[in-house]
């Protein structure tokens, strides 16, 4: 089994469920979540504010914010991992900074709390 972690934009998170869904994906997570990508910091930016110089605090402004973002996990067997990661990027890629990242773990085991089904039946 594996554990698809997606992070997307919040307006695109309806296509995204919808997208899962018809790709035969019924059960995920979906959280709110706060991030950024390295393409909304400016390093340079960041040294001068550690280092006090307060224009460079200044300069930072919004660029140093969170923005809102949202998480979806996914729990598959391995043979469905590249499906839910094709289906994720075909939704999400706009090619524009921001459109989010996908990791993927293994993931050791699996219970189902009602019926105590491990494994893969405990996914299915």
């Amino acid at each position: 089994m594996k554990e698809v972690i997606a992070v997307v934009r919040m307006n695109m998170m309806n296509k995204t469920k919808a997208a899962l869904t018809a790709a035969g994906v019924d059960a995920f997570f979906a959280h709110e979540a706060q991030g950024r990508g390295m393409g909304f910091v400016n390093r340079k930016l960041i040294e001068g504010a550690e280092e006090g110089f307060e224009e460079a605090a200044v300069l930072l402004g919004e660029k140093g914010k969170l923005y809102p973002k949202r998480m979806v996990t996914v729990v598959v067997e391995d043979d469905e991992v590249d499906k839910v990661v094709e289906t994720i990027v075909e939704t999400n890629k706009t090619g524009k900074p921001g459109d989010g990242k996908i990791f993927v773990m293994p993931m050791a085991d699996a219970v189902r709390v009602r019926t105590g089904e491990t494994g893969a039946a405990s996914i299915g």
